[in-house]
């Protein structure tokens, strides 16, 4: 794209603010007026003309003011992305949110989805940490009546998964916990290959329930459970509100969680921890957000667990809240992840 000269970069990245603000088109004038600025509305409306010509402006119809292009949103973003921050008092609201919230990863996520989309007025989308490799943390082995017993597997992370078993005979609970006490010392960390990679066990029953939680193990969904909130924020706005077409898209989108995980999944699958990355109008390649932007990032613990958040909205979202707000989020999530790895 073209040079932009200071005095239009700051004309551009005003009226950005300014139709973030109103969803109107912005006139010189307007703009001048509002801004106090030290330069006649003729200047003004000459350096929007060139802008236009350069692609960061629109002009919706030939006598209305003019309106960011996609080019000229990510002039804009580049600069929130350095920026943006939030006030301190914001951030200490949301830290003690998370701090009085139970250690429960679902409370975690319902909380975080919460907070994004009352702070950006978006919707907000965040999916639960994933464990990259599954990996045995504890087990207990619990007799209930006659041959049945239920096994309750605990993988690092958190993710716990339970079933009931008939075993060939009854065993007593001393001879359960016996076992179970066994394979908590040797498993503890391991991988369902690593465990295979231990060889047989002498004891028949310890085999038996080997096989069976490398099988629970292998079993693990990759993908993390998807939490959002704050439809009705993006539906309330005029992007929406006046297209039916980009309505009914937005309630499809998040109606039908697969399609949603797909492109969480694509979105986030060049970003690192701690990441954060702006894709506006569909950055080109993203047909579902061809009206949208959304500010997505990566979070949690590099090589255990990670989960990814972020919020959508319409092009004219709020990106200097929203930016810092969802850098911050995922931060605390990634502390929450790293604690829970202890």
């Amino acid at each position: 794209m073209h040079t932009l000269s200071e005095r239009q970069k700051t004309i551009l990245l005003l009226i950005i603010r300014d139709y973030i603000d109103s969803a109107q088109p912005v006139g010189s004038k307007h703009l001048v007026e509002r801004f106090h600025m030290d330069l006649s509305a003729a200047t003004v409306r000459n350096e929007m003309s060139a802008l236009t010509e350069m692609g960061y402006l629109r002009q919706p119809h030939t006598s209305a003011g003019r309106v960011p292009s996609e080019a000229g949103y990510r002039v804009f973003v580049e600069q929130m992305i350095q920026q943006a921050a939030l006030p301190a008092s914001v951030e200490r609201t949301i830290a003690h949110q998370f701090f009085q919230a139970s250690p429960e990863v679902e409370q975690w996520m319902t909380l975080a989805a919460s907070v994004l989309a009352r702070q950006s007025q978006g919707v907000s989308v965040v999916t639960a940490p994933r464990v990259e490799t599954p990996r045995f943390k504890h087990i207990e082995l619990i007799s209930t009546q006659g041959r049945q017993m239920l096994m309750v597997l605990v993988l690092e992370g958190g993710e716990v998964k339970q079933q009931v078993l008939t075993l060939a005979e009854p065993v007593t609970q001393e001879r359960l916990s016996q076992v179970a006490a066994r394979l908590n010392a040797a498993l503890v960390g391991l991988s369902a290959e690593g465990i295979s990679a231990l060889g047989n066990r002498s004891d028949a029953l310890e085999q038996d329930i080997i096989t069976l939680l490398i099988q629970d193990m292998k079993r693990v969904n990759p993908a993390g459970e998807i939490y959002t909130d704050g439809l009705t924020n993006v539906l309330s706005e005029p992007e929406f509100a006046e297209s039916s077409d980009e309505s009914r898209w937005a309630m499809r989108l998040f109606e039908e969680r697969s399609t949603l995980q797909d492109l969480i999944a694509r979105a986030s699958t060049h970003s690192n921890v701690g990441g954060l990355q702006v894709l506006i109008g569909g950055h080109g390649g993203w047909e579902e957000l061809r009206q949208c932007s959304m500010v997505i990032a990566r979070y949690g613990a590099p090589g255990f667990a990670t989960g990814t958040l972020g919020v959508l909205g319409p092009m004219r979202m709020s990106y200097a809240k929203t930016i810092p707000t969802v850098r911050y989020v995922a931060g605390l999530l990634s502390d929450l992840v790293s604690e829970n790895r202890d």
